[in-house]
């Protein structure tokens, strides 16, 4: 039975063979798991630092621009 594994970023696909250790084909792969509750726990593949911050940058909201013009705006007065 192969398994695979997929980046949630780039969507970079690794396929794992019966006789593969996973910590062979998966070397520098970051893994996440978020816990919501008791039994329900969602897990995240990524393949890079860089994938993994791409994919956070997308989690979290954005500052609004108009709370960053307004920074500058005081900084002027």
């Amino acid at each position: 039975m192969v398994k695979r594994c997929v980046c949630h970023s780039c969507g970079r696909e690794v396929e794992l063979g019966e006789v593969d250790k996973p910590c062979d084909v998966l070397c520098g792969w970051l893994m996440l798991s978020c816990i919501k509750r008791e039994e329900d726990i969602d897990r995240y593949s990524f393949c890079s630092l860089g994938c993994l911050k791409i994919w956070m940058d997308k989690q979290l909201p954005g500052i609004p621009d108009v709370f960053i013009e307004s920074l500058d705006e005081e900084r002027s007065e």
